[in-house]
């Protein structure tokens, strides 16, 4: 695979315009990147982004991402009266109707959802919530494919989130930092939903005091930062080297203000929600599966790992979140570009 530093290009999705449908509506507008525009997000650009190079574990060197391995679907910028939780379990939800609808329709496009639900702690219940999509089956035995059979103690030590902050003023600069780098279930609480046509993970940013508080400090200036974010799964051995990022998103100078408000599913919708899910959950693993899986309310202590704990949030000198491997704390990259 190619690594060099160039723009990130995703085949003509037009075809498809189940997509470009999603993708040009919700709350915020998706961008063209570097664009004039505020209050929206885009695709950044994937050298924004150092992952483990092949030979990380014995010279430690990371390299510039390839193509990021899942294509942008939308984005949701929402509030409510609660939490705002298992949107893709909602039956009216724009995105579950849409694959509904191409299961109904037996298309020949079987595309498979990544959602990731920031949930953020305020009053108001706001929440970021990610869309991508892959329309190609997962390789068998890729670690992808482990990832999403594997159960929540699995995805708890392999989700990584890198955060490169693109733009914000100085105090936003000096708590946050220039860069965070995290495997998400070892530092946050993080709830996982699986299906035969998705994936959603919710992330309780409010289990962490460390994380709380700093989300505290760069909500009041939101509507003045820009923050690239990537997801991808942790290489933990030579042979899941070199690291590849699922997917990528900007978030571009957010207005609180324009936030959605998502309407909860009413009791009846929820069963039918449930009943729907277990069919699908069904159908793509199989009881034995099902079995295995981990009560995800164990999981995620909220507690900040400190040094040499192994991978998660970590507290420096200077404010930042650097990521720790298996072995203690891993240097701290900031983006290039």
């Amino acid at each position: 695979m190619d690594y060099q530093n160039e723009e990130v290009e995703f085949e003509d999705a037009s075809e498809y315009d189940w997509m470009e449908k999603i993708k040009s509506t919700g709350a915020v507008p998706y961008l063209e990147l570097d664009g004039p525009c505020k209050n929206g997000w885009s695709t950044p650009t994937s050298d924004r982004f150092m992952v483990r190079g092949p030979t990380y574990f014995s010279d430690k060197v990371k390299i510039p991402a390839g193509e990021f391995l899942l294509k942008p679907l939308g984005f949701d910028w929402m509030k409510g009266p609660t939490k705002i939780s298992e949107v893709l379990n909602h039956p009216n939800h724009r995105i579950r109707k849409t694959l509904d609808e191409l299961a109904i329709n037996d298309t020949d496009t079987r595309p498979f959802v990544w959602a990731f639900n920031f949930q953020l702690p305020n009053k108001d219940n706001y929440c970021a919530i990610m869309y991508f999509v892959s329309l190609e089956p997962v390789e068998e035995g890729s670690l992808m494919d482990r990832f999403l059979k594997g159960d929540d103690s699995f995805k708890n030590s392999r989700l990584k989130l890198i955060a490169n902050m693109a733009k914000a003023p100085w105090i936003v600069r000096t708590a946050v930092g220039e860069q965070a780098i995290c495997i998400l279930g070892k530092a946050l609480k993080c709830k996982y939903m699986t299906g035969s046509d998705f994936i959603e993970v919710d992330v309780d940013i409010g289990s962490s005091i460390v994380a709380n508080a700093i989300v505290h400090i760069a909500f009041g200036y939101v509507t003045c930062v820009t923050i690239d974010m990537a997801f991808l799964l942790e290489g933990q051995s030579e042979e899941e080297l070199p690291e590849q990022v699922l997917c990528a998103i900007r978030f571009v100078e957010l207005d609180p203000a324009s936030a959605e408000v998502y309407e909860m599913p009413s009791g009846e919708e929820i069963g039918k929600a449930q009943n729907l899910l277990g069919t699908r959950l069904w159908n793509s693993f199989g009881i034995s599966q099902l079995l295995h899986q981990n009560n995800s309310d164990e999981l995620g202590s909220g507690q900040v790992p400190s040094s040499g704990q192994g991978s998660g949030l970590q507290i420096v000198a200077n404010g930042n979140l650097n990521e720790g491997d298996m072995n203690g704390s891993e240097e701290s990259h900031k983006s290039s570009g």
